[in-house]
């Protein structure tokens, strides 16, 4: 009987919510996030390369200290290295977008539409090939997420062995 009740009152409050969300919903979504130039771009690519030396040092002090040894801490070293190859991506990517001309672009409208011309050379077929940076950077969150998990498993399987002793 209470879980039914429970059950009603979830289903009520979701039902709620997403109305809420459908009627309070923003009318124009401002999802671009630009760099003004010189000064946006250069601390955006100094927070990259600051990214790239904290994930380095915390990835050879896991392997200096032992830590891999372990599969949750492996995981994790693994987790940087991948942020690591994402970061060089992104920072290169967005060093070729600021040298990209709009002759590298073909409009197709008035809206904001652009396809890559891939005859501008190598600096278009790099730029392509790094806007796929997802692919490094998902796998890179799962590592991490697997880490952790197998981490938090541990310390409580550990957790419960120390408390009946």
């Amino acid at each position: 009987m209470i879980r039914r009740a429970t059950r009603r009152t979830n289903n009520c409050a979701k039902i709620v919510t997403l109305c809420c969300l459908f009627v309070f919903s923003p009318r124009a979504s401002w999802a671009l996030q630009t760099h003004p130039a010189p000064e946006g771009l250069y601390a955006h690519m100094l927070a990259h390369l600051f990214f790239i030396a904290t994930l380095g040092i915390f990835t050879y002090w896991l392997q200096s200290t032992g830590f891999v040894r372990e599969r949750g801490w492996r995981l994790i070293q693994l987790s940087c290295l991948m942020f690591i190859l994402w970061n060089l991506d992104t920072f290169t990517v967005h060093w070729i977008e600021h040298t990209l001309t709009s002759e590298f672009f073909i409009t197709t409208g008035l809206d904001w539409s652009q396809r890559l011309s891939l005859t501008g050379g190598w600096r278009s077929w790099v730029y392509y090939l790094g806007k796929f940076d997802h692919l490094l950077c998902v796998p890179a969150m799962l590592l991490l997420l697997f880490g952790l998990r197998d981490l938090y498993r541990r310390a409580g399987a550990e957790g419960f062995s120390h408390h009946e002793q």
